[in-house]
């Protein structure tokens, strides 16, 4: 953690990923007087960033594929206006709305192409190490759960079945397995209340756990259980060990629940031993490493 350098100064910027030559990020920003997120590239090299021209709605989870092709999930065909989002009653509740995204292949020279068929939510994109093929996030049966399917959008395969939560994959590095972030609502109250998420579109803060399983969901291990919510989960190149953010030592005596700073830590798949990575009072997530594991965003 030597040689931290501040990238962006304004807006409300994150999930940043690093391109294949690790020479660019895409990230989402609000920013520019926009009302919700849209797509940006980051060259590291020049230290500039430029907008994706595609900009209509709002945008989430860009990630480069091989030969640096981007997926994005956006609201395009709701219109060019920020769609709008359930608000919660008590303001001082942290909801992550569940938009109307199709998910989007863009190239430059190419233009943008759909690549989702079902309406709802279809986000959370991320690629293969060396196959086309994508994992993501998607309501498309109701439930929310991870899928795949070609560059094309074509061969779409359910890789979760289990009610409940199923969010944020990532291939490992040699392709064979997937880690992500889940919440499985056990008890008649956790269950209503998870309905009443899907009905109204959103999800609250739950204790969410990582999992890591083959490819196709197969040989499921739980990494986390300690009540907090542990997200955002990486691999790191050599395959062993996951990084991840939690608010796990952030417990609030007084309130009987964990609160809202996030640290990062690295967790090994096999011993399931936890480091702490970041130790301050603010809050870090979305942990990306370069393909060479000698940086991180």
């Amino acid at each position: 953690m030597t040689n931290i350098r501040q990238l962006t100064f304004n807006g409300d910027n994150g999930e940043a990923y690093f391109s294949n030559d690790n020479k660019k990020l895409i990230f989402q920003s609000k920013r520019d007087g926009n009302q919700c997120d849209k797509m940006y590239e980051y060259d590291l090299i020049e230290n500039k960033i430029t907008p994706l021209p595609v900009d209509r709605g709002a945008f989430t989870c860009g990630y480069y594929g091989l030969n640096d092709e981007l997926f994005i999930s956006s609201t395009i065909e709701s219109g060019a206006d920020c769609p709008a989002i359930y608000k919660h009653p008590n303001p001082h509740k942290y909801i992550w709305p569940l938009r109307p995204f199709h998910i989007y292949s863009w190239k430059s020279g190419s233009g943008i192409k759909k690549l989702t068929a079902v309406n709802g939510y279809n986000a959370e994109t991320t690629a293969h190490p060396f196959e086309e093929k994508l994992i993501f996030t998607s309501m498309q049966n109701g439930d929310i759960d991870l899928y795949e399917m070609n560059y094309n959008g074509q061969n779409v395969k359910r890789i979760t079945t289990e009610y409940g939560y199923d969010g944020g994959a990532f291939f490992s590095p040699d392709g064979e397995k997937i880690v992500w972030r889940a919440w499985y609502p056990e008890t008649d109250e956790e269950k209503k209340q998870w309905k009443t998420n899907l009905e109204k579109k959103y999800i609250e803060a739950v204790p969410l756990d990582l999992y890591i399983a083959d490819r196709n969901g197969k040989n499921k291990k739980r990494l986390t259980n300690n009540g907090a919510t542990n997200w955002a989960p990486f691999w790191h190149p050599d395959g062993e060990q996951i990084i991840f953010s939690s608010n796990k030592d952030d417990w609030n005596e007084k309130y009987q629940s964990y609160g809202h700073n996030f640290e990062l830590y690295l967790i090994n798949i096999h011993s399931l031993h936890v480091d702490r990575i970041t130790v301050n009072d603010t809050f870090d997530s979305f942990p990306m490493f370069s393909s060479d594991g000698k940086q991180l965003v």
